[in-house]
């Protein structure tokens, strides 16, 4: 089945405005490589999705754009599609400015779908902060990477189901999830798994066992050197303490780290201690400090 289901930097026709309306947004962008440069060639949005000013903290070489969604959360209805490709050799760093938050559904499924296509020797780093699931939000996520040969990604995903800070927990509503990963045409890696709230499997070995944070790093390219996937355990270790369990994984052109637990700042600072292990040692670059996580 081909994904994802509208063409490539196609425009989504926003429905007739009222008080009931959802929203639909959608925001495509187009990285190239210009010299030793990579510029931000072309964005264009519908609706509430947009980007900020492209950003050079670390030089010319990597654009760093951060995506924004004015209205701060998501409610039943609501459709986001965000479309990002990467031309040849241009490197870019994708991140949000806080967590986004999914409300309940009142009757009304919400999805987010994420295409990125990687151009050869091209790099894209996706990096949103985390995602909470307030209860009973019904939500599908879908997340396409297509990569050439010699392209590389690295992509974050934190799922929080209720605030516990607060005492929340997501008894009601459901998740939906379809990732895949294609590397020259040829599918390398897919995992969905469709989770009610209150269900067996929110406490189930098999499923959550009974946590309520979980968060994926993921490396997909080439295929990691002798040592990284220990030099990643040793960095999170510390880290993780007593606090859940994580564990990370060396595939053929793939390289996955996991966390379970009940902290979304734990979450968060396990996932950066495992990407400053592999951003230096697969992509050959320094890992910065993200300031928009620090603002």
């Amino acid at each position: 089945m081909k994904y994802p289901t509208i063409p490539f930097h196609a425009p989504i026709t926003p429905p007739p405005v009222n008080g009931s309306a959802p929203l639909l947004a959608s925001l495509a962008l187009t990285f190239g490589h210009d010299g030793s440069a990579t510029r931000l060639l072309r964005r264009a949005h519908t609706g509430p999705l947009l980007v900020q000013k492209p950003l050079y903290p670390e030089g010319q070489a990597c654009c760093h754009a951060v995506i924004v969604h004015p209205p701060g959360g998501v409610v039943g209805g609501d459709q986001l599609v965000i479309q990002v490709q990467a031309e040849e050799r241009a490197h870019s760093l994708l991140s949000t400015p806080g967590a986004a938050k999914w409300y309940r559904a009142n009757g009304r499924v919400a999805s987010q779908q994420v295409h990125i296509r990687v151009r050869a020797g091209a790099t894209v780093e996706w990096l949103p902060q985390e995602t909470i699931l307030f209860n009973q939000a019904e939500v599908d996520f879908s997340t396409c990477i297509e990569l050439d040969e010699g392209a590389c990604y690295l992509g974050l995903e934190i799922l929080c189901f209720g605030r516990t800070a607060y005492g929340e927990r997501f008894d009601q509503g459901r998740v939906h999830q379809r990732n895949s990963v294609h590397l020259n045409g040829k599918l390398l890696w897919i995992e969905q798994g469709h989770l009610m709230g209150g269900s067996d499997a929110m406490n189930s070995p098999r499923g959550l066992n009974g946590y309520t944070v979980c968060a994926s790093l993921m490396f997909a390219g080439t295929t990691a050197a002798r040592g990284t996937v220990d030099a990643v355990r040793a960095s999170c270790a510390p880290v993780m303490g007593a606090q859940g369990t994580f564990g990370a994984t060396q595939m053929k052109s793939m390289l996955l780290v996991r966390y379970l637990g009940n902290s979304s700042e734990v979450a968060r600072r396990i996932m950066l201690a495992a990407w400053r292990v592999l951003r230096p040692s697969l992509l050959g670059r320094e890992a910065t400090e993200l300031r928009i996580w620090n603002t």
